[in-house]
C-alpha cells in the first residue's frame, strides 16, 4: 500500500501528460482480446445450485455498488421463469459471460488454465472495477480460487489519496511503476472463500488502478501450489485503460446558508456508483453507498454522466440531479440542503444513543474498527446532535483509548460525538445487552479482561448508576419476539435473546434501570414489554437508537431520540432529559414534540381533583411522499425497517395516525396530513383514575409518557399485565440461570425472587 502511495507522486508528471494525450480517445465500450468461442461447461450442471449461486452474485455486486445492468437482471430472471433447464443453463452463460474478464477452467487432474473473456478492461484512476470469472470446474474441486499478479500488491482505498503513509521500505523505481493495482477476489458473504464443486460458477474479481492511461497486468489463477498448468496456461497478460480521475470539489450550504456535511450517492449511466465500495478506507465506508463530504471536499469522478442523490439525513429532503463531466468542466457542484422539519430550533435535541466504530460491517484490522474522525463524519453528515460511539466487545482494548468520560475533542456546538459503553460480549450478555451512559470510568471494579466482568445485569447497572450514569437495555424486541400483532398482548415470549430481557427483573429495583429502547427491532416485540411493566406501576423510559452498524449499516440516526433540553445543548442535560422522559423516540420522519396533559410536560405528572376531561396537545409533524412506497408499507412488522413512517401511512393517502395511549391502549385518534407542516393537535380525553398517557404514530415515533394522578392516589396496577410480567419472570429465569456462574448464581436467584415477590404484591395491593 505505501510503496505505491510513493509512487504516485514519483510518476505524477509523466501520467499527467499521458493522461492528457489520451483522454479524448476513450470508448467506453472498448473492448479487446474477446475470444472468437467462449467455453461452456462440459460436464452435467443442474440448474437450481447454479441459479442460486449467480443469485449471490448478484446480491454481492448489488452490495459492492456495482450491480448487473437493469436489461441484463430483468434477462436473468425471463431465463430462469423458463421450464427448460438446458436453456436456461445456456442462457445464464450467455448473459453473465459479457462481464467475465477471465475463463478459468480446472481439468480432471486439478490444473488450472486461464484465457481471456469478453468484458472490456476498462478501469478507472482511484477506483475499483468488478469482473467476472468463469469457472470451469471439471474436477469437482472444492478448493479456493486464488489470483496472482507481480503488478498487484494490496491497497485500500482512502478517500484523502494526498494523504498517503510514505514508504517504510526501499522499492526501486521500476517496482513503484509496476505495482499499479490491487487485484484480488471477493470472497466474503455472501460469497466464500472457496470452490463449491459445481461445474460450472462465477466469481468476482476487484481490480483497483491507481494510474490514469494504459496499464498491462499478468494475472494467474490456481486452487493451490501445484495446480498451475503446465505451458505457460494459467496466466493471461491484459492491457487495461484506465480513465483519469477528475477532482471535483462539492460545495454544501444548509437551509441558511452556512457550510455543512451531506451525504452524496453518486452513479453512473450503469448503475455503478462512486467512489467504488470494493477497498474503500474510512472515512469513506465500503459498506454504505453514500459517501459524506464537508462543504469544500472533493469527489474523484471519470468523465461521464452521473446522477447524484444529496441530503443531510431524515430532517431533510433529498435532492436528485444529473451532471455530466467532459475534461476538466465542471471543477465544482454546489448544493443547499432543504429541511422539511427543525427540531433543535423548538428546544428538541436529536441523537443516536447506539452507534459503533467496530465490529459486525465495520473494518476489524488492521485498524482495529475506525476512530472518531470516521464516526464525527457520519454523525455530521446525518445532522445528529448527539452521537453515543458505545465500546464493545469487538476491538474493546483498542477502542477504550477514546474513552475519556468527557465529549470527544472534535465536538462542537450542535453535535456532540461522546463514547460510552456497551455491554455485549461480556459474560452477562445472555440476559441482554446494557448501555451505559454518561459513565466516568469504563472498568468495572476489580477486573482486568471482559472475562471478569459480571454474569449477570443487576450488578453492573448498580455500579453504573454509582458513577451517576443513565443505564438501560439496548435492541429490546431481541428474545420478545410473540406471533400477535395486538398491543399490548399476553403472549410470553421466550426470553432468549439480547434484548430487553432481564429488564423484567431490574425495573423492579427502585433506579436501577432507566431506560429501554426501541426503533431498531419489531415494535410490538419492544413496546409490549414496556406498556405491562407501565402497566404495573414502573416508570422506566423508552429512548430511541440504531445500533449501527449491526442491526442496520445503512446511516446512523434511523432509530432516534428527541430530548427537550432547556438552557442549550450539553451531553449532560440531554441525558438528563433522556432519565426523565422528556423525550420522544422516532425515525427521523415524524414528529410529537411539546407533548402535554393540562399544560404538564412529557415525563411529568398531571394532578387532577377527582375524575375529568383532560386537555392533550401536542405539535406534530410527519413526511411522506405523495406516492405510496408499498415495498416499505405492506411488509410484515418483524421485517426491517422495523420503524418507518411509510408504515404508519392510512392507505394510499398521504395521512398518518395520531394516537393517545391510555394503559397502552389508544383512547383518542386524529389523522395527520404528512407534508411536513407543523401542526398544533388537541385531545378531549376522559379520565377516571390514575394512569399513563402518551402519544404515538406507529410504528414511527412514540412519547414517553405523562402520569396522570386522580385524587392524589397512585395508579393501580394492571392486573392482566402484572400476571404477564409474574410469567415473564419465569421464564426468563428459565433461560438465564444455566448460564449465570455457579458464584453468582445465589444473588441472582435472590433478585429474581425479589421481582416475583413484587409482581405478586402488585397483583393484591390490599395485602
Amino acid at each position: 500500500m505505501e510503496s505505491i502511495a510513493a509512487g504516485i507522486g514519483l510518476l505524477a508528471a509523466e501520467e499527467d501528460a499521458f493522461a492528457a494525450q489520451t483522454e479524448r480517445q476513450w470508448t467506453p465500450n472498448w473492448i479487446s482480446g474477446q475470444p472468437e468461442h467462449i467455453p461452456t461447461a462440459n460436464a452435467p450442471v443442474s440448474l437450481q445450485p447454479l441459479a442460486d449461486q449467480i443469485r449471490q452474485i448478484e446480491t454481492a455486486l448489488h452490495y459492492l455498488g456495482q450491480p448487473f445492468s437493469p436489461a441484463d437482471r430483468l434477462q436473468i430472471n425471463t431465463v430462469l421463469a423458463g421450464t427448460d433447464d438446458s436453456a436456461a443453463i445456456a442462457g445464464l452463460q450467455k448473459i453473465l459471460d459479457r462481464y467475465a474478464l477471465a475463463i478459468v477452467t480446472i481439468n480432471p487432474e486439478s490444473r488450472v488454465a486461464v484465457q481471456r473473456g469478453p468484458a472490456a478492461p476498462e478501469l478507472v484512476q482511484h477506483g475499483t472495477r468488478l469482473f467476472l470469472v468463469k469457472v470451469l470446474n471439471q474436477a469437482g474441486a472444492t478448493a479456493t480460487l486464488q489470483v496472482e499478479s507481480p503488478n498487484s500488491q494490496p491497497v485500500y482505498v482512502s478517500a484523502w489519496h494526498d494523504e498517503s503513509p510514505r514508504p517504510k521500505e526501499h522499492i526501486t523505481r521500476e517496482q513503484i511503476r509496476d505495482r499499479w493495482a490491487d487485484i484480488s477476489l471477493y470472497q466474503k458473504q455472501p460469497l466464500t472463500n472457496h470452490l463449491s464443486g459445481l461445474a460450472l460458477e462465477y466469481a468476482i474479481l476487484e481490480i483497483y488502478s491507481r494510474d490514469a492511461g494504459q496499464r498491462s497486468a499478468r494475472i494467474a489463477f490456481n486452487i493451490g501450489q501445484g495446480t498451475q498448468d503446465i505451458g505457460f496456461r494459467n496466466y493471461i497478460d491484459i492491457l487495461f485503460k484506465a480513465l483519469p480521475a477528475r477532482s471535483i470539489v462539492l460545495r454544501v450550504a444548509d437551509d441558511g446558508g452556512a457550510a455543512t456535511t451531506a451525504s452524496f450517492l453518486v452513479r453512473d449511466r450503469l448503475g455503478r456508483i462512486y467512489p467504488s465500495q470494493s477497498k474503500r478506507l474510512a472515512p469513506d465506508f465500503f459498506f454504505q453507498p453514500q459517501v459524506y463530504r464537508a462543504d469544500g471536499e472533493k469527489i474523484l469522478l471519470p468523465d461521464g454522466t452521473y446522477e447524484v442523490t444529496c441530503t443531510g439525513g431524515t430532517e431533510y429532503l433529498s435532492e436528485t440531479r444529473k451532471f455530466h463531466i467532459q475534461g476538466k468542466d465542471p471543477r465544482q457542484l454546489e448544493f443547499q440542503l432543504k429541511r422539511w422539519i427543525h427540531p433543535a430550533r423548538h428546544g428538541w435535541y436529536s441523537g443516536d444513543q447506539h452507534i459503533h466504530a467496530a465490529g459486525c460491517s465495520h473494518y476489524v484490522t488492521p485498524t482495529e474498527g475506525v476512530g472518531p474522525v470516521a464516526m464525527m463524519r457520519q454523525v455530521e453528515g446525518e445532522h445528529l446532535n448527539v452521537g453515543c460511539v458505545l465500546n464493545w466487545a469487538p476491538c474493546y482494548y483498542y477502542q477504550k483509548q477514546f474513552f475519556t468520560g468527557r465529549d470527544n475533542p472534535l465536538s462542537r456546538p450542535g453535535a456532540i460525538l461522546h463514547y460510552d459503553l456497551e455491554v455485549s460480549g461480556f459474560p452477562s450478555s445472555h440476559c441482554g445487552h446494557l448501555v451505559l451512559l454518561g459513565l466516568k470510568e469504563q472498568n468495572y471494579p476489580g477486573t482486568k479482561h471482559i472475562a471478569d466482568w459480571p454474569t449477570w445485569n443487576l450488578p453492573i447497572l448498580r455500579w453504573g448508576k454509582r458513577q451517576g450514569a443513565v443505564v438501560g437495555y439496548p435492541h429490546s424486541g431481541w428474545g420478545l419476539a410473540v406471533k400477535s400483532t395486538k398491543l399490548p398482548n399476553y403472549e410470553i415470549p421466550p426470553f432468549d435473546g439480547i434484548g430487553a430481557n432481564e429488564y423484567i427483573v431490574d425495573v423492579t429495583y427502585p433506579n436501577a434501570v432507566d431506560f429501554m429502547s426501541g426503533g431498531d427491532t419489531p415494535y410490538i416485540w419492544e413496546l409490549n414489554i414496556w406498556y405491562h411493566t407501565l402497566n404495573a406501576g414502573f416508570r422506566a423510559r423508552l429512548s430511541g437508537e440504531t445500533d449501527f452498524p449491526c442491526i442496520t449499516d445503512q446511516r446512523v440516526g434511523q432509530g432516534r431520540v428527541y430530548a427537550k433540553v432547556d438552557g442549550g445543548l450539553t451531553y449532560r442535560g440531554w441525558l438528563d432529559s433522556v432519565q426523565r422522559g422528556r423525550s420522544y423516540i422516532s425515525d427521523g420522519k415524524s414528529h410529537l414534540m411539546d407533548f402535554a396533559v393540562n399544560g404538564v410536560e412529557v415525563g411529568g405528572e398531571a394532578h387532577l381533583a377527582k375524575p375529568a376531561e383532560v386537555q392533550v396537545t401536542v405539535n406534530a409533524a410527519a413526511y411522506l411522499d405523495e406516492t405510496a412506497k408499498t415495498n416499505i408499507r405492506d411488509l410484515p412488522y418483524d421485517k426491517e425497517p422495523y420503524w418507518d413512517v411509510e408504515r404508519a401511512r392510512i392507505g394510499d393517502t398521504r395521512t398518518v395516525p395520531v394516537e393517545v395511549v391510555v394503559n397502552g391502549l389508544p383512547a383518542a385518534r386524529q389523522t395527520l396530513l404528512a407534508d411536513g407542516s407543523l401542526q398544533r393537535l388537541h385531545f378531549a380525553v376522559p379520565v377516571k383514575e390514575s394512569c399513563w398517557m402518551a402519544l404515538r404514530i406507529l410504528p414511527s415515533s412514540h412519547t414517553n409518557p405523562i402520569f396522570v394522578i386522580v385524587a392524589g392516589k397512585p395508579m393501580r396496577p394492571v392486573r392482566e399485565s402484572v400476571a404477564w410480567c409474574l410469567a415473564g419472570v419465569d421464564q426468563c429465569w428459565s433461560q438465564k440461570a444455566p448460564q449465570t456462574s455457579a458464584r453468582e448464581l445465589p444473588a441472582a436467584r435472590a433478585a429474581y425472587d425479589h421481582a416475583r415477590q413484587v409482581y405478586r404484591t402488585k397483583q393484591n395491593p390490599d395485602r
